[in-house]
C-alpha cells in the first residue's frame, strides 16, 4: 500500500534523523520539517520514499528546482552542514528502485548525473553504486 506524503515524511524523518539534510539543523519548535523530492517533481523525480527526504522549510523552499548537488556545494558556500552522505544514500536508492520499478524515463538520467559529480567530490558511496550497478 501506498503511503500518503505525511507518512512518507515521517518515514523519511525516522530514517534519516530529525535534521534537514541541507542546513543541519534540527526539526522542532521554529523549525519545521517538509518533504523534499531530491530530484524534482519538474524534472520527472516520482514521490518515492527513495526520493525524498526532510528539509526545513526554508531549504525546501530555497532550493526551488535547484539540481541536488549544486544546491549542496551552495549551502556548503552559505556555511550550512548538508549531509552529503544522506543525499548519496537517497540518490543510490532511487536509483536502484528506477532498475527495480523501470520507468521513471525523464529522472533517470539527472539521477545519474548528479551521482556522477558526487563520484568527481569523492563522496565513497556514489563510487560504490556506480560499480555495483549492473550494465
Amino acid at each position: 500500500m501506498a503511503l500518503d506524503r505525511a507518512a512518507r515524511l515521517r518515514v523519511a524523518v525516522q530514517r534519516d534523523g530529525p535534521t534537514c539534510v541541507w542546513c543541519g539543523r534540527t526539526f522542532g519548535g521554529q523549525v519545521v520539517p517538509t518533504t523534499e523530492h531530491v530530484v524534482p517533481r519538474v524534472k520527472g523525480g516520482p514521490s518515492w520514499l527513495e526520493n525524498e527526504v526532510a528539509a526545513c522549510r526554508r531549504c525546501n523552499s530555497e532550493r526551488g528546482h535547484t539540481a541536488p548537488v549544486p544546491w549542496l556545494e551552495e549551502c556548503e558556500r552559505r556555511g550550512w552542514h548538508p549531509d552529503e552522505l544522506r543525499l548519496t544514500r537517497v540518490l543510490v536508492a532511487l536509483d536502484e528502485a528506477i532498475a527495480e520499478r523501470g520507468g521513471q524515463r525523464r529522472a533517470r538520467p539527472h539521477v545519474e548525473a548528479q551521482l556522477r559529480r558526487l563520484r568527481r567530490r569523492g563522496s565513497p558511496s556514489a563510487g560504490q553504486a556506480a560499480r555495483s550497478r549492473p550494465a
